[in-house]
């Protein structure tokens, strides 16, 4: 069974998704984070591809993402890293990047990689809904990848509802219209309680300006759970190669 599912149907609530670029903060650190993440029980690990022009990235995300396209992160490089450690780490993996990327390197391709080296699903922000519909959900389903789609405040409510019927992962709800990054968390309280009465039927986590216990805590109300992108990096960042200690004790200061 898919891996990502398996943690989404046997945890259904305060769930922690961290995540990580490829190649930052040094081209070779991407596998070390995982296992150290893997083993101190978050429950799904996001890895960013380096991409050029990060339209749905805050500040943070953006520099690691140049730093990691300096250090010389490709594709190639993060899809070999990760068939190194695929069969150590039990957390499930997926990859977030964007539309271009893939269909540059080509959509079967892509796909065929992220099975065959243990990758459980995709975040594509900017891949167009209703192409991924007509065109590669059958892909996806044939290399058993499950797909998230992103809710943000400007989402129509008719949307909203057909996101949840073609989510197969977890819906990623965007807290506030900002975009990632912020060290203090904004998050649009009216909108959220909106989705929380939506009655979504599918796994949804809150995303944007999470980076502290409180801030998982009160991302835990609205939704299944809580996902920590910048506060994360910038903690790597920190850790100048220490990356045991400083996961671990920031793992243990969110939980």
């Amino acid at each position: 069974m898919n891996k990502l599912q398996e943690v989404l149907d046997k945890k259904t609530n305060n769930l922690i998704t961290i995540y990580t670029t490829a190649g930052f903060p040094n081209l070779e650190d991407t596998p070390t984070i995982l296992r150290e993440l893997d083993k101190n029980n978050v429950d799904i690990i996001e890895v960013g591809i380096p991409y050029s022009d990060p339209l749905a990235d805050g500040p943070t995300i953006q520099e690691t993402s140049e730093k990691a396209l300096k250090n010389g992160m490709t594709l190639d490089i993060l899809f070999e890293q990760l068939n190194s450690i695929k069969n150590e780490i039990s957390t499930p993996v997926v990859l977030m990047g964007y539309y271009n990327q893939v269909m540059t390197f080509g959509l079967e391709k892509f796909l065929q990689n992220c099975e065959s080296n243990g990758i459980s699903g995709l975040i594509l922000p900017d891949m167009p809904y209703d192409i991924y519909l007509e065109k590669h959900k059958g892909l996806f389903e044939k290399y058993n990848q499950k797909v998230t789609f992103l809710i943000t405040p400007l989402t129509s409510e008719k949307r909203i509802k057909e996101i949840n019927d073609a989510t197969t992962g977890f819906i990623y709800i965007v807290s506030s219209s900002a975009t990632t990054g912020s060290t203090t968390s904004n998050f649009n309280e009216n909108f959220l309680t909106k989705i929380k009465n939506t009655g979504l039927t599918k796994p949804h986590q809150i995303g944007f300006g999470i980076s502290t216990k409180s801030d998982v805590e009160k991302a835990w109300k609205f939704a299944n759970g809580a996902i920590i992108g910048s506060a994360f990096l910038r903690i790597l960042e920190k850790a100048e190669g220490d990356y045991s200690n400083y996961i671990k004790n920031y793992i243990d200061s969110i939980n």
